[in-house]
């Protein structure tokens, strides 16, 4: 196990590769704290974890809120005194529609969870693995972050920005011992995605790789938790300010 005694702090761990990502970490000998802003889902993934033989702690948060992410990251260090990964996962996917369709609340909405987020997760991690002169931070970027999706400005936008704020942390970084890397995820069968092709279809818009991915499949969040786990230990050392696509050759 290549994250043994590791403490890893997961947002949007109730669900989807949040979920997958922290059963997958806790296998690997991690100790996890999961984030979501939804109770019972997040404590269920906990309950999962121990039942796998795994230790893991629960946390409440809207990543949007500096005081909610401090406290995470306060209760990570007051539990287990450390933080060795940061998965910084949690985000929101946009209600389809052409740009200038796009309703002002709805282009907020996601750049304050799916940016705001990120940079307040950054901010308050980077400063614990500073002092410690280590630490591995994962950002949940999209194969949207690397090129453009129709009908996805907002999303897309928000998941370009999220590889900006990974590339500047870790060109910043890079000499107190910190990697900060980003996934970009294809289609993934998460409930996040569940309506991805209707709300396309309400949008006017339905690209063919929605239904039919150049592998054959969308991805199953425990695919995409390998990469996690990979950027997250020790094997990926030589790994910093990298974007891993991680799509089924989507983007191809």
């Amino acid at each position: 196990m290549e994250n043994t005694s590791k403490v890893a702090i997961v947002t949007g761990g109730g669900s989807g590769i949040g979920r997958a990502s922290s059963l997958k970490l806790a296998e690997d000998g991690a100790k996890v704290v999961v984030v979501d802003f939804n109770q019972a889902t997040g404590e269920e993934t906990v309950d999962l974890i121990k039942e796998q033989g795994g230790e893991a702690i629960f946390v409440q948060a809207n990543v949007t809120d500096s005081k909610d992410v401090q406290n995470y990251v306060n209760k990570a260090v007051e539990t287990y005194g450390r933080i060795d990964i940061f998965f910084n996962n949690a985000g929101v996917i946009q209600k389809f529609a052409k740009l200038a369709d796009v309703p002002e609340e709805e282009f907020d909405r996601t750049m304050n969870v799916n940016v705001k987020g990120v940079f307040l997760g950054l901010k308050y991690v980077l400063q614990v693995m500073e002092k410690q002169g280590s630490g591995s931070i994962i950002n949940t970027a999209s194969t949207a972050g690397i090129r453009s999706e129709h009908s996805a400005s907002a999303y897309s936008a928000s998941k370009h920005a999220v590889i900006g704020l990974t590339k500047a942390a870790a060109l910043e970084y890079v000499r107190q011992g910190i990697r900060v890397n980003a996934i970009c995820p294809g289609g993934v069968e998460t409930a996040l995605t569940a309506g991805v092709t209707e709300s396309f279809k309400e949008g006017g818009y339905v690209p063919e790789e929605v239904s039919t991915m150049r592998i054959g499949r969308f991805s199953q969040p425990q695919e995409i938790a390998e990469a996690v786990v990979f950027l997250a230990s020790d094997k990926s050392s030589y790994m910093t300010g990298s974007v891993m696509v991680v799509d089924g050759g989507l983007t191809l």
